[in-house]
């Protein structure tokens, strides 16, 4: 099966939460809005937005969140199969769901994306640890930002001192990626500047920024590896 680029990916999960709020939409139509009541309702839309927003990210939680308010304004809010709002309670009513909506998207997306970090920082320390060589310092560092990531290619340069062959691990071993690396990121510990590490994205997964707090902690660690290592040998 052959993968959507990265913006038709965002595309289609925002239309598969779209779709979800019309499918809960629907139903409550069935049931009745004189059953339900607005509260009721407002709490009901909540569902698929967070849901939404934790299966599929930020966008799709969002545009979730437009198409609720707009749907519960139509169906919902007299008067009732227009976006008018005849009452100021309709009006309040429709501000606080979608504000509360924007918000738990928001509140979820960092949690999610702090916890994901917290993760993989965790993993990557304990593949690293016990390591005593540079070059399976290396070799480990190459994979796990590999596998983190899902990128195509990952290369790890290290350059000794004293003169010593730079040493150059890549994961996996074969490609032939040709670009150039879509992230450029150096490797620092209290002797400076001792390496780089080359990253090439597949187009699914978005990479964060080379100056993000995760890679500057990512390449920190893998500094302070190859630092023990260095010691040991």
């Amino acid at each position: 099966m052959k993968k959507l680029p990265f913006s038709q990916k965002l595309f289609s999960e925002a239309l598969r939460a779209m779709a979800l709020v019309v499918g809960l939409t629907l139903l409550m139509l069935v049931t009745g809005r004189e059953t339900l009541g607005e509260a009721v309702i407002a709490l009901l839309y909540l569902v698929p937005i967070t849901w939404s927003a934790n299966r599929w990210g930020q966008l799709a939680g969002t545009s979730a969140a437009l198409t609720a308010a707009l749907l519960f304004d139509f169906f919902f809010i007299p008067p009732f199969y227009t976006f008018a709002v005849a009452r100021l309670e309709g009006w309040l009513v429709l501000a606080i769901f979608l504000t509360v909506a924007v918000v738990v998207v928001g509140r979820l997306h960092d949690s999610l994306h702090t916890a994901r970090q917290a993760v993989l920082m965790y993993d990557l320390c304990e593949a690293l640890t016990g390591m005593r060589s540079q070059e399976a310092v290396a070799h480990t560092s190459a994979r796990c930002l590999q596998q983190f990531f899902f990128a195509t290619l990952v290369k790890v340069i290290y350059r000794p001192e004293k003169n010593a062959p730079d040493i150059l691990v890549s994961a996996p071993s074969v490609s032939t990626e040709t670009r150039v690396p879509d992230r450029q990121l150096p490797i620092l510990n209290t002797w400076g500047l001792i390496g780089e590490i080359q990253i090439w994205g597949n187009g699914d997964v978005e990479l964060p920024a080379s100056d993000s707090h995760l890679f500057k902690n990512f390449a920190s660690q893998i500094g302070r590896a190859f630092e023990r290592a260095q010691l040991y040998e």
